[in-house]
């Protein structure tokens, strides 16, 4: 298969062997078990394989074969959750194949286009619409915190010591303080960042015309499910943009500052190293937030 490039460290494991090998065999039977013609894969794919597809109706749509991981297990369901409200709608869905149909933006114009503060009033008026008391089967944000504060020393071992030993001590006390204090539990999505978020005019106007896509779901306080715009480089990366965006959304949604720092700094840092890869861009998020004292 024509792969994207993103989507070549999944070569590097059995399992990511594995799934390759099986991904012909999957999209040939979800085309034909939903009736769909099917384009080439969209190039900026990193975590599943995604390819634009049309219903015999006409109708367009994206077909998704998920990379098996634990953080995207969930997302048919969250998607299922939302019914449409501020996201995509889940068409159907392949539990054993993981694969999911879903409705296509259109024109899928990504937020990070926009001027970054008007991108910011698209994130204020959608996140409301996300926070919805959610329970099983999506993950806690205190049991997905645990792990976590268990795997970052290690990784950060394995990874050499890529960064000062006192943004990891930071990091876990924040962890472990937040985690066992939150508020109100709602739905959030740890990966929604601005290239996750995408114009959807042509569906209808009372959902659209921005809407989140490929969710990675815990259930957790409202803090949380910002921290992937404050950190996030597709706004802007430099201290002044991290720290405006953290006020400005801390501000406008009614949120904890300091907790939205808190649990910017926790998980900025836990996603900062994946096996043999380091982000620096992610540690140098969490030295300008401790640093901003």
């Amino acid at each position: 298969m024509d792969l994207p490039e993103g989507l070549d460290w999944v070569r590097g494991s059995p399992a990511g062997r594995t799934w390759l090998a099986a991904l012909p065999t999957w999209l040939n039977e979800c085309a034909e078990r939903w009736s769909l013609r099917v384009g080439p894969p969209f190039r900026q794919a990193y975590a599943s394989l995604a390819l634009p597809a049309h219903l015999p109706d006409g109708t367009a749509a994206v077909l998704k074969l998920q990379y098996p991981d634990e953080e995207s297990r969930y997302e048919a369901d969250a998607l299922a959750h939302w019914d449409g409200d501020a996201a995509i709608r889940l068409l159907a869905r392949d539990p054993a194949r993981r694969a999911l149909l879903l409705e296509r933006c259109q024109p899928g114009t990504p937020l990070h286009d926009l001027p970054p503060d008007r991108a910011l009033d698209v994130v204020i008026g959608l996140l409301p619409r996300l926070w919805r008391p959610a329970g099983a089967p999506f993950t806690p944000l205190a049991q997905e915190a645990a792990g976590w504060i268990d795997r970052m020393p290690r990784a950060w071992e394995r990874a050499a010591r890529p960064y000062e030993r006192r943004l990891l001590d930071a990091a876990l006390d924040l962890l472990t303080g937040l985690a066992s204090s939150q508020g109100e539990q709602v739905l959030v999505n740890q990966d929604l960042h601005a290239g996750n978020i995408l114009a959807a005019d042509a569906l209808t106007a009372d959902r659209g015309p921005w809407l989140a896509i490929d969710p990675k779901p815990l259930t957790g306080e409202r803090e949380f499910s910002v921290v992937p715009i404050v950190r996030g480089p597709e706004l802007g990366h430099s201290p002044a943009a991290v720290r405006h965006r953290l006020h400005r959304l801390s501000t406008e949604l009614g949120l904890d500052p300091e907790r939205v720092r808190g649990w910017t700094i926790g998980h900025t840092l836990a996603w900062s190293l994946a096996d043999d890869t380091v982000f620096p861009e992610k540690i140098e998020v969490v030295r300008w937030l401790l640093d901003a004292d």
